[in-house]
């Protein structure tokens, strides 16, 4: 069918009067349509541009070659250039453009761009009626037209290159994306056509087709066109008003893209195999997916980067089937060449899926580059993250030569002293390594497993879940009996010095342990959590049941005594209870050789004041371990096995000298021991049977913080009680209390104190009768001296206080 054709003339340069026209429309173009075409090909001179060019000048201006969509679903092709007007307008703008109704392709089922070259195209509305050119219909066959110079074009903006195609791929998706056109910025208008060419291409049809255009405009912003070419001049305006600008006529960018399709598609171009981009859509999947192409360009010679190499893996190993034996050939070769030296650890996790995807598949041939390459990178690579290739992937020559140049590098690694800070995955993937190539490690194996387990320990307690290290760990320890051995066999003997720690690794990995390996601690290490899940706070019940798990006897092995502890009350001490069961459930020589008796020494010294078993336990432990205990801890238990003889009452004579001097060898002494301490030291010396001499050295000693303690047993509410109450009492306190008048300075200020505040007001509230009697035993068991003294002091409170009524009513009155 013939095409309606359009011819439209613009006003002059600097004519604001003068308005366009169109000199010629065909059939079938409506009024409306019209109207909404003449924006579309509106033309503007670029700066500095004579409105009297030369005819040199006038066919160096820029060309507008446009492509736009309809209201109505018709399209529109075609190209606006200058040409020489009349005397009064030396220059207008002729439009000359091609009316595609809605749902008419152009002839020859040809792509809008490929017209911009016709020759057709004309810059004068043809006179007298004559036949009109068809721009469209007399294209050259083939693809020539479009692509003829594009690969040089392409060279010379291959910094451009990602960044733009990444664009126009965007601009031509089915909703066209908010922001408004992509600006493609260049001196001469031919070179936006050879993007709009580039872009014809490498997109797919559907996506070109969508892709409206004009090579040049001065108002990039009010476009409604999805690229437009615009001179270097509009650029900063452009970029103002929010648009996505390429600056093709400037410095290179410097930052690139993250779209790898559009990476690898400028690859493919920068390396002149445009016919790639068909080949490449004959692949499954998206069309604008990196894998597809990346596969083609990869099996074809192009060189790609890591991220296009691991989308190429990537697509082929969810895709085995889709490519043949040769290509598959040629990509495993490209991904494995020995040239590249820039691979990542995405690319190699992508590597060892296509490996797992094609292994079986294949033969071994053709895997066993990627083998090699995937163990080359575990050992030297450090990653830890591959899926390694089973171990028949490395049977024949190709495992014997892998094996015979990485083996001497695993065993020297392993053996070196720096495997203490050697991560754990590391060590791990490195015994696994050594078992898919066959190399004999058993000679360094006990002094690997033996770091490798305390390196264990201390990655966990420094992670948070279940160790990143974990999922390895349990397929080498179900891969490699003898590692798995050695390794249980290492941790079980690390779990009484740290079973905290080993129980909390338990609990977060579940450590294959359930065979014939008795693994006494490491079984109760995972029996406590659900204990104490189950019996709460009843430590005593933890213990029993935690020690059982071990299924050995503490008389045959006390090491499971310190695990047992360890487990049940990790940093903290046992109660006086709690130690003493410990202490009746096994033997001292059982807690000697576990080290747990240490445990019970905390426990007594760490008893509050009044708990009376503390003294008992304090006495089994001095004869339970009479060589163990020392120094500090055992004067400080001397001392409670003291308060223990004065509560009896039958210490050792030099009371008050002893306990002075166990303190200060228990310094610094806990204070609830000396509390007790103090407190049956001065309850023995308030007691009416004390004898005398100790009485005589505590007051005489002078030490204040003893006769502080002794000054509030003496107001205490059973003392007071006494004194109101046995009138023998009272007067042996008297007697005593005034006894020593030049003692130092505490005690007769002390003395003085008891007298004055605690003695006088229990004889105030005496009969008169109890108050003679007093009197009468102070006298007979001292002299008549200190019975007068008695009345005296008695008698001197009581003539104050009357002298000061009688005062008060004398005042009175």
């Amino acid at each position: 069918m013939s095409l309606a054709q359009v011819h439209h003339i613009s006003a002059a340069p600097g004519d604001e009067e003068a308005a366009g026209r169109f000199i010629a429309v065909g059939p079938g173009v409506s009024a409306a349509l019209l109207a909404e075409l003449e924006p579309l090909i509106g033309y503007a001179l670029p700066d500095g541009a004579s409105h009297r060019p030369a005819d040199a000048e006038l066919r160096s201006l820029p060309q507008a070659f446009t492509y736009a969509v309809l209201s109505d679903g018709s399209r529109v092709v075609g190209r606006t250039a200058p040409a020489r007007g009349d005397g009064t307008a030396p220059v207008r703008f002729h439009t000359h453009a091609v009316h595609l109704p809605p749902g008419v392709p152009l002839p020859g089922d040809r792509l809008p761009v490929e017209a911009w070259r016709s020759p057709h195209w004309v810059s004068a509305t043809p006179v007298g009626g004559g036949a009109l050119s068809d721009p469209l219909g007399l294209l050259p066959p083939g693809p020539a037209p479009v692509r003829e110079g594009l690969d040089d074009f392409a060279v010379s903006r291959g910094p451009w290159l990602a960044a733009v195609l990444a664009d126009l791929r965007r601009a031509s998706e089915e909703e066209a994306p908010a922001g408004g056109p992509v600006v493609l910025v260049e001196r001469q208008s031919a070179d936006v056509a050879r993007w709009l060419g580039l872009a014809a291409v490498t997109l797919p049809r559907g996506s070109v087709e969508r892709l409206t255009f004009t090579t040049y405009t001065r108002r990039p912003g009010s476009s409604a066109l999805r690229v437009v070419g615009a001179p270097p001049e509009d650029a900063a305006a452009a970029r103002e008003a929010g648009l996505r600008v390429h600056v093709c006529a400037d410095r290179p960018p410097v930052d690139g893209t993250a779209d790898a399709w559009a990476r690898t598609a400028a690859r493919v171009w920068r390396s002149r195999a445009p016919e790639l981009f068909e080949e490449a859509r004959g692949l499954p999947g998206d069309p604008f997916a990196a894998g597809p192409l990346a596969v083609i360009a990869l099996c074809s010679g192009v060189a790609l980067g890591p991220e296009e190499r691991a989308a190429a893996a990537g697509w082929a190993a969810e895709r085995p089937y889709a490519l043949d034996a040769k290509r598959t050939g040629q990509l495993v070769e490209a991904l494995t060449s020995p040239g590249i030296d820039d691979r990542t650890g995405s690319e190699f996790d992508a590597v060892g899926r296509l490996f797992g995807a094609l292994d079986g598949r294949c033969p071994a041939s053709v895997t066993a580059p990627l083998a090699a390459m995937l163990v080359t990178e575990a050992v030297r690579g450090g990653n830890g993250s591959l899926e390694l290739p089973r171990r028949d992937a490395f049977v024949g020559p190709e495992g014997e030569a892998i094996a015979g140049v990485l083996g001497p590098e695993i065993l020297t690694e392993l053996e070196s002293g720096a495997g203490g800070g050697r991560p754990v995955a590391r060590t791990v993937q490195l015994l696994r390594v050594a078992r898919l190539l066959g190399v004999n490690g058993m000679e360094v194996l006990p002094e690997v497993v033996a770091r490798l387990a305390r390196t264990i320990l201390t990655e966990a307690d420094g992670s948070e879940g279940t160790p990143a290290f974990a999922p390895a760990l349990l397929e080498l320890l179900d891969e490699q009996f003898d590692v798995r051995t050695a390794l249980l066999g290492a941790l079980d003997r690390i779990a009484p010095e740290d079973p905290g720690a080993v129980a909390r690794f338990l609990e977060r990995v579940a450590l294959p342990f359930t065979g014939t390996q008795a693994l006494p601690h490491l079984r109760m290490c995972a029996e406590a959590p659900g204990a104490m899940t189950t019996l709460g706070r009843d430590r005593s019940a933890v213990w029993h049941r935690v020690l059982r798990a071990a299924g050995l006897s503490p008389f045959a092995e006390p090491l499971v005594l310190r695990t047992a502890v360890g487990l049940v009350w990790e940093d903290r001490a046992p109660t006086v209870e709690e130690a003493r069961l410990l202490l009746e459930a096994a033997t001292s020589d059982a807690h000697r050789a576990a080290g747990t008796w240490a445990r019970l020494v905390d426990a007594a010294l760490g008893a509050p004041a009044d708990t009376e078993d503390g003294t008992a336990l304090a006495h089994d432990l001095l004869r339970a371990f009479p060589q163990e205990i020392g120094g500090r801890e055992r004067a400080a238990l001397q001392l409670l096995e003291l308060c223990r003889d004065l509560r009896s009452g039958a210490p050792e004579p030099g009371w008050t000298e002893q306990v002075r001097t166990l303190r200060d060898r228990a310094a610094p002494l806990e204070p609830a021991i000396q509390e007790r301490a103090f407190t049956a030291l001065t309850e023995r010396l308030l007691a009416p049977d004390r004898p005398g001499a100790e009485l005589y050295a505590f007051v005489r000693s002078d030490d204040a913080d003893l006769i502080a303690a002794y000054d509030r047993a003496a107001r205490t509410e059973p003392t007071r009680t006494r004194l109101r109450t046995h009138p023998a009492y009272a007067a042996d306190c008297f007697t005593n209390w005034t006894a020593h008048p030049h003692a130092g300075t505490a005690w007769t200020t002390t003395a003085a104190a008891l007298l004055d505040e605690v003695l006088r007001p229990a004889v105030r509230g005496m009969t008169a009768e109890a108050v003679a009697e007093v009197e009468e035993t102070v006298g007979r068991t001292g002299s008549s001296g200190r019975a007068n003294a008695f009345r005296d002091w008695n008698r001197s409170r009581a003539l104050g206080r009357l002298g000061r009524r009688i005062a008060g009513r004398v005042r009175r009155g």
